[in-house]
């Protein structure tokens, strides 16, 4: 780009202008140029809103057992289990006996064990009218986290300050109180023993070995996206509100960390949650990484909670045929040695199934919980959107070939039109992200594609070879891109403003080049540099998400209803970068994405991951390619097909993600 005198814009000028704000375009005005905000968030929209239609439409259903599926599912917008498996043992105690509910059933749709009314005997024993008579009214309510509250005997009456609305108030007859009774006294001599083997195997580590467990514990809530966990009525979270976790509110050594305060401390000072939640946590990396701490999220962190777990990825794993390997075998007990022996092995074999099946993450946004699935194999309907998106690419880039796999291996041979004009674009491989993206958006029925990338590959190799790792931290979000195109169809999910979709494109483009800020440090060596700079571990796995739209602002505000991530690494000079690149696709409303579609996506990431590599194949060889396209100016210009308003008065501060 030029200036008004006609001299070639400097890069220092060039990343001004990108820095107008990491905010939408506000509509093509300067930011804060407005007398008034120009979008107003819909009261109805979120998490808040969700949980007000849920217990609105639980109160209105016929009996318990009716209400209790919906705020189990939040009227269908989770699994039951996971809000099964959030319940503390009384709660649970107590689900169990009113309706037969309990988180250890295989299908937590299944016919109650026993009835609702209190006029209920149990099954198969005779009872008298004086048996059935209410000896307790307890309560049930939501909260205001999403999590069922039930007020069980002994119990203060439910506090309405914590309550999304009122309360259900429940009787209990003798047959259930004697149930309940029997319930929690198992629950508690469980969990007494649990607490004691973990004791137990914790004193084996030494006072080393678990200070390296609460390191590991630490490092994982920092470098993981944020969790919220139970112990009981403890709660362990760094998401919002009080935080009790390392994350983006306390740092790493912050007083109020309970992991820190655990670090070097006795262990017979250490209270029985602290001490379930360390075990549990090693027990959950170890089986996967931190990312599998996700799949607890929004639950109870016991022993039999995350034995549950490991039993559930057991048997998904098994299912995959590996050749040459015998099947993990179901520990001896649930005793944390055993369970210890599980995730390890559980660990070995992820990488083994990870080699012959495609494995992927499904997300739950309203409960902020994600489930490790392996995928099915391709069918016709994910052939059928490679298909459309390979012949999109064909007719508009110089490649041949009838699969994305051909057009992948044509351009490997000769790649070099990549780092030279192309169509509209200064870069073939400018042309080929944009090109891919859009043929995404119609292929897969979209409202958006995007895909994100680095801005200077030869920026990148050159701080590589210098070992320049403190300079490639210090790089702000203006140093990456990503390519967002809407569908056109989309705008009516914005009062049909092409203005308001263009600002929503750029909304998303910003937040995509900190995502790749945000993970590029976890691809370094850990300097320290490194370590003190905030980064999330690179994904690797896709994953697809149902009702994201409830808690990040971000997805509220531009309806990013059901979506798929598709991660992929990229080689760089030698150097493998995880997730330094996806390709993802969402809808506003309508049907969500499905596992084909997830499948095919991932083929097209896979695609444009492989332009990318070998762009950095020749950046490495010294041929110059830089991406200047898909700032805030393009996607306004793009998809209003008008210059922002004001545009030559824009200027801006640099500022930096971190």
């Amino acid at each position: 780009m030029t200036d008004s005198a006609g001299r070639q814009e400097s890069r220092r000028a060039a990343h001004a202008r990108k820095r107008i704000s990491r905010r939408p375009s506000r509509l093509g005005l300067p930011a804060g140029s407005t007398a008034a905000p120009d979008r107003v968030r819909d009261q109805e929209a979120g998490f808040p809103a969700l949980l007000r239609r849920v217990w609105q439409r639980a109160a209105k259903a016929p009996d318990l057992r009716a209400g209790l599926e919906v705020l189990l599912t939040l009227d269908g917008h989770v699994p039951a289990d996971i809000q099964l498996r959030a319940l503390n043992s009384a709660e649970q105690a107590a689900l169990t006996a009113l309706c037969g509910l309990t988180w250890r059933d295989t299908d937590a749709h299944a016919p109650a064990a026993a009835a609702e009314t209190p006029a209920a005997a149990e099954p198969g024993v005779p009872s008298t009218g004086s048996d059935q008579r209410p000896v307790f009214r307890g309560e049930i309510g939501l909260t205001t986290s999403g999590r069922i509250a039930v007020r069980t005997p002994g119990a203060r009456p439910l506090d309405v300050r914590d309550l999304v609305g009122g309360v259900r108030r429940v009787p209990w007859s003798r047959t259930v109180l004697a149930r309940y009774r029997s319930e929690l006294h198992a629950a508690r001599e469980r969990r007494a023993a649990r607490v004691a083997d973990c004791r137990a195997w914790l004193a084996e580590q030494g006072q080393e070995g678990r200070d390296a467990l609460v390191a590991q514990a630490r490092e994982a809530a920092l470098r993981t996206a944020p969790f919220v966990l139970y112990q009981e009525d403890t709660q362990y979270t760094n998401f919002r509100g009080r935080n009790t976790l390392t994350g983006k509110t306390l740092w790493p050594g912050h007083p109020d960390c309970a992991l820190s305060a655990l670090h070097g401390l006795p262990l017979d000072l250490w209270s029985d949650q602290d001490t379930q939640l360390v075990v549990c946590l090693t027990l959950l990396i170890r089986s996967a990484g931190f990312g599998r701490i996700e799949e607890a999220n929004g639950t109870q962190l016991s022993i039999d909670h995350v034995a549950h777990t490991l039993e559930r990825v057991r048997r998904t794993y098994n299912a995959v045929p590996v050749p040459g390997a015998e099947p993990v075998p179901a520990p001896a007990s649930h005793r944390v040695a055993d369970l210890d022996h599980l995730a390890a092995a559980l660990g070995e074999r992820r990488r083994q199934v990870g080699r012959s099946a495609q494995l992927y993450r499904e997300i739950h946004g309203a409960l902020m919980h994600k489930v490790e699935r392996v995928a099915a194999a391709p069918g016709p309907a994910a052939r059928s959107r490679q298909t459309a998106v390979a012949e999109h690419l064909r007719t508009r880039l110089p490649l041949s070939g009838d699969t994305l796999a051909d057009l992948g291996r044509d351009l490997a041979a000769a790649p070099g039109w990549l780092a030279r004009p192309h169509g509209a674009f200064p870069t073939g491989l400018e042309c080929l992200v944009h090109e891919a993206v859009s043929a995404t958006v119609t292929a897969f029925g979209a409202d958006f594609a995007m895909s994100r990338g680095m801005r200077s590959l030869p920026a990148l190799i050159r701080a590589l070879r210098g070992e320049s790792w403190a300079e490639i931290c210090d790089w702000d979000i203006t140093h990456f891109f990503c390519c967002v195109v809407p569908h056109p169809e989309a705008a009516a999910h914005f009062g049909h403003s092409t203005a308001a979709l263009a600002d929503a494109a750029w909304a998303m483009s910003s937040r995509m080049q900190y995502n790749s800020w945000h993970f590029v440090a976890g691809n370094l060596p850990p300097v320290p540099e490194v370590a003190a700079r905030d980064h999330f571990v690179p994904p690797v796995i896709p994953d697809l998400a149902f009702f994201s739209d409830q808690h990040h602002h971000g997805h509220v505000n531009n309806n990013v209803r059901f979506s798929i991530r598709s991660p992929q690494g990229v080689d760089v000079d030698g150097r493998r970068f995880e997730g330094f690149m996806d390709l993802r696709l969402l809808r506003c409303a309508g049907e969500p994405f499905g596992e084909q579609d997830l499948l095919a996506a991932h083929q097209v990431s896979a695609f444009i991951a492989r332009a990318t590599s070998l762009a950095a194949q020749l950046a490495a060889a010294g041929t110059g390619l830089e991406v200047t396209a898909f700032d805030s100016g393009w996607h306004w210009e793009s998809i209003t097909g008008r210059a922002p308003a004001g545009a030559d008065s824009l200027t801006g501060q640099v500022r930096r993600a971190s």
